[in-house]
């Protein structure tokens, strides 16, 4: 069966995907431990195997049992992916659980995967081919499980991704879904004002920065808020981001406390907010 989806350019970079990462690390720990032995998909992982073998690694620190598959639709880069595992192992780097395989969109794996990390792989796609493959992969995810899907600039500095939880019919028995949740995450020392990050929200989300719509009000309210906290500029961009987040927080759903938000959070340049505070105007229930 052909994989569902297109190929992607396929440029990638060492680190490119380190914020992202972290957040799956750390805000995500708990879907990470939920079972023995969690899979992981790397999907459309590009034209070098690099970023999920970085994924791997992180994972493994806090999941030492975590299981990581890198899935793409082209079927050189999947060889040229194993050929640089195998060369990888031959070196003595064992990579235990770590594989790669030709898939899109229907997720090819077994057990269902407890997280999957669509990065840079939905911005050639129209608007409703974007919400069609966020219900297809989320549909493929185990009980409790997340979708991460989102954009960052080339080399990592500049990210915003949404966390989206499985779909109803793969709920936890016993407990309820998780809420989705949109992340803007920066280099702060590289920003220069929050609605920078505008560049790389979501296919869903891109072309929605207009009056009218909540992300546009939402951006222009940070920066407001970011202008408001200039004088915290004298003690570095953090303190200004720190000043900036409190202030929007106050008109915003911005989360406050562990593991999504919470000045330890906003302290690495990130901010959250529930998915349904930004969803576009008449399709807030949707996601």
């Amino acid at each position: 069966m052909r994989p569902e989806g297109e190929i992607t350019r396929g440029t990638t970079s060492p680190s490119r995907l380190r914020r992202v990462d972290r957040w799956i690390t750390q805000a995500q720990r708990a879907v990470l431990r939920a079972s023995e032995r969690p899979l992981l998909v790397d999907l459309g992982f590009g034209a070098s195997p690099v970023t999920t073998v970085e994924l791997y690694r992180r994972v493994r620190v806090v999941a030492p049992d975590a299981q990581v598959v890198g899935l793409e639709i082209d079927q050189e880069r999947v060889a040229a992916a194993r050929r640089r595992l195998a060369a990888l192992r031959a070196a003595g780097d064992e990579l235990a659980g770590l594989s790669f395989r030709p898939g899109g969109f229907e997720l090819p794996v077994a057990p269902r995967p407890a997280l999957v990390r669509a990065f840079n792989v939905l911005r050639q796609y129209q608007e409703e081919q974007a919400w069609a493959a966020w219900s297809r992969l989320r549909a493929g995810l185990a009980a409790g499980g997340v979708l991460i899907e989102g954009t960052c600039d080339e080399i990592g500095r500049r990210a915003v991704w949404v966390t989206l939880p499985a779909t109803a019919g793969a709920a936890p028995a016993g407990g309820g879904r998780a809420a989705a949740l949109i992340t803007f995450s920066a280099r702060l020392a590289s920003m220069e004002r929050p609605s920078d990050l505008a560049e790389r929200l979501p296919k869903t989300l891109i072309h929605r920065n207009v009056p009218g719509e909540p992300v546009h009000a939402f951006l222009r309210d940070f920066d407001r808020a970011w202008d408001r906290a200039a004088p915290y500029s004298a003690f570095g961009p953090r303190q200004r981001w720190l000043a900036a987040v409190a202030s929007l927080a106050d008109g915003w759903p911005v989360l406050r406390y562990p593991p999504y938000g919470g000045r330890a959070r906003w302290r690495l340049g990130e901010v959250t907010l529930p998915w349904a505070a930004l969803a576009p105007a008449g399709r807030a229930g949707r996601k």
